[in-house]
Order: C-alpha cells, then sequence, then structure tokens
C-alpha cells in the first residue's frame, strides 16, 4: 500500500463531490433522488463542518475499470441507452428501461461519474492522503455485472474493491447497513476468499430483493467471508445496534482485513416510504462511530465510505449524513437544533414538515405491541450467526 510524501500532509477526511454527480437522475417523481446531496451538504456548510479545502471532485471511472465488476456487453448497452439507441423493451433483459431503473440522458455517464468518485475515495485512502474519504454519490449496491437492479446501474463499491485489490493488493472488509440487502456486492465477491461482505437488513420476507439469509456464507475459497443478519420488518434501535456492535467486533478479529469500506444507506429510519424499519437518529449516530473505531484499532485508520439508498431526503438523510462526516472528523456530535438558515432555506421546498432538531421526536412513532418478541426472533438470528463465526 501506497505511502503519502513527507513533503505532502496527509488529510484527516475528504469529501468527494462534483456537480455533476447530480445528473444521475431518472426522473422528477423517482425515489431515487440526488437532491439530498445538495440538501446534506448545505447543512454541513451552514454548520461550518464543511470546508471548500475538504472537498475533492468525483472523476469519472474509465471503461477499465468499469469492466472490474462489469460485462463489456452491459457497458455497451448502458452507452446506447444512454443515447436513446435502445428501446425500453431491449433494456429490460440488462435491468434497465424498466420502472426501478428507467432509461435517462447521459445514463453512463452519470453512472461513471458516480463510480469514479469512490475510486477517488479509494486512492485518497490507500496512498496515504486521507485517512478516510467519503463519497454519499456512491453505494449503488444492486448493481450486477451484466444487468441494473433496485436504482442501481453500475456497482461502485464492486468496482472499488476489485480496484482496490488489484492496485492496492489490499483484504477488503464490506459492511452495509443499508435496509437492502446488498446483494450486487455480495455475489460479486462470493467465491473471493480476500473480500468479506457483512450486511444488516431487513428480511427479504418482507423487501427487495428477496435475499441476504443467514446461510449465504460464500462458496468454495470464499466460504466464510459472506455475513447476513436479516433483521425483522419494525425492528427498533437497540437491537439493530446489538447486532451491528457484537458482529463486527467478531467479524475483524476473525477477518483482520487492511481497509474498511462502507455502505451507509439511511432508509432504516422509521419515517423512509419504501422500508419497514424502525430506526431513529441514534443509529445514524452509532453506525458510524463504531466503523471508526474499527478502522483504526484494525485498519490503521483506512475508512472509505459511500451512501446509499434513503428516501426521505428532506427529514432523514441530510441529517444522517451530516453525522456520518462529523464522526469522521472528529466533530462533536451536535444536539439541539439544526441551523435556523437550512431550515429557512429548504423548507419552503419540501412537501413535509421539516424535524427541526438533530434528534427525532421523543413521540415519532407508536409503540411496537410486539417489540420483545421482534428483539428475541434478532438475537436469536445473531446467535446463530456468531456460532457460525466462531465454527468457520
Amino acid at each position: 500500500m501506497a505511502k503519502h510524501s513527507q513533503n505532502e500532509q496527509m488529510k484527516h477526511a475528504v469529501f468527494v463531490f462534483s456537480e455533476d454527480q447530480l445528473g444521475y437522475k431518472f426522473s422528477e417523481t423517482h425515489p431515487f433522488n440526488q437532491k439530498r446531496l445538495v440538501l446534506t451538504i448545505d447543512l454541513l456548510r451552514k454548520m461550518n463542518a464543511l470546508s471548500n479545502d475538504s472537498i475533492v471532485p468525483a472523476r469519472i471511472a474509465t471503461d477499465e475499470e468499469l469492466l472490474l465488476a462489469h460485462d463489456q456487453r452491459y457497458i455497451d448497452i448502458v452507452k446506447k441507452a444512454s443515447r436513446g439507441e435502445i428501446t425500453p423493451e431491449a433494456g429490460e433483459s440488462y435491468g434497465i428501461g424498466t420502472e426501478d431503473t428507467p432509461i435517462f440522458e447521459n445514463m453512463h455517464e452519470a453512472s461513471a461519474r458516480l463510480v469514479g468518485g469512490t475510486l477517488t475515495a479509494v486512492d485518497y485512502v490507500m496512498e496515504g492522503k486521507a485517512q478516510h474519504a467519503l463519497n454519499l454519490g456512491g453505494g449503488l449496491h444492486h448493481g450486477f455485472r451484466g444487468k441494473a437492479s433496485g436504482f442501481c446501474i453500475y456497482n461502485d463499491s464492486s468496482v472499488a474493491i476489485s480496484y482496490i485489490k488489484k492496485k492496492y493488493g489490499a483484504r477488503v472488509l464490506y459492511i452495509d447497513t443499508d435496509a437492502h440487502h446488498g446483494d450486487g456486492v455480495q455475489w460479486c465477491f462470493y467465491e473471493d476468499p480476500d473480500v468479506c461482505t457483512v450486511s444488516i437488513h431487513e428480511t427479504g420476507r418482507y423487501l427487495f430483493p428477496g435475499t441476504g439469509n443467514i446461510n449465504e456464507r460464500g462458496s468454495g475459497q470464499g466460504y466464510g467471508t459472506s455475513f447476513n443478519f436479516p433483521i425483522d420488518a419494525f425492528t427498533e434501535d437497540e437491537s439493530f445496534l446489538e447486532i451491528y456492535r457484537t458482529s463486527m467486533k467478531e467479524i475483524m478479529e476473525f477477518f483482520k482485513p487492511d481497509v474498511i469500506l462502507t455502505q451507509n444507506g439511511a432508509d432504516a429510519h422509521y419515517l423512509d416510504p419504501l422500508t419497514h424499519l424502525y430506526g431513529t437518529m441514534n443509529i445514524y449516530r452509532e453506525i458510524p462511530k463504531i466503523a471508526h473505531e474499527l478502522a483504526h484499532e484494525y485498519c490503521d485508520g483506512r475508512w472509505i465510505a459511500v451512501g446509499g439508498g434513503g428516501y426521505d431526503i428532506w427529514r432523514v438523510v441530510p441529517r444522517a449524513w451530516s453525522l456520518l462526516w462529523m464522526e469522521m472528523n472528529n466533530i462533536p456530535l451536535p444536539e439541539g437544533k439544526l441551523p435556523e438558515s437550512w431550515l429557512s432555506r429548504w423548507q419552503p421546498e419540501s412537501p413535509v414538515r421539516l424535524i427541526e432538531t438533530w434528534q427525532d421526536p421523543a413521540n415519532m412513532y407508536e409503540a411496537i405491541p410486539r417489540k420483545e418478541e421482534i428483539t428475541d426472533k434478532n438475537q436469536q438470528m445473531l446467535n446463530k450467526a456468531l456460532y457460525m463465526i466462531r465454527n468457520t
């Protein structure tokens, strides 16, 4: 792994962003809305938590880089779709032109820019120019080698992990806390002993993509390097965090990675319209905190983070992703009210009443009648998973 020169000062963390990343846009009404990047950056700026010298531009991934995780035929189809040269019907077998992943102009360039942003983050960390790097435009974990899926055209994390292995020869731990199973990344490295994938997600019994069962452990030489923690619908903070804290410590001891890549979907929150989990902002304080500690304990601080899901772009995502960046920079996590300047700027545009505080309202939802049953069921699942880890 490369080291930065003595004449070049290492940054603590870099924030990868370019205005061009906003071009990944399916339609005005599609739930995947990159306006959440604008909202998050504006909130961080108004908190004086993000300065221009921390921002580095996202480049476009080359075809050669995309081929690390995608087929040439698929890349060619995406390019044709970008130029309007195929019909939605012709693209459906490749997962494009569907309701989830409709065709839009310059789709290839916009998708390759998101991948390039994650590769930029990788190089900053692996070359020793920064301890941590964040690309909130990334995290498109459902993309497959030859098919788009679940709002994801190219899979930036899969490309980035293959890139890390090829360029830096490192062992990679991928941690996915999106409410949806990180299927595309898992299957890409299912037989790879040098990549460990971990996904904590809502059970596929109720939610897309329907995978991520506890018995999906990897295969061949990669057996025992895939870990899934499918949690029940209506799971709340305490159960979610117990699974995360307990499992990650054991997995780190077991796998001993050189670098951590975390996918930070913000759709496990109660207010998210596409999922059924009952998380609050508390989990978005703790998830990055634990990842940060583990990166320093096991990986000399090497931590790359990407975005992911998150479909309440007004009340949830900006707060959750701001907390992630603040944790990366050792900025004390805020309490109390959000900046009045941010609230007054965005409330007129928001279709819902903004939450004005960093913490969620105390009575955001009614008590769950099945809380004890759900918690017990999740604990049984965790115990079974831990047994598998210890006996691999």
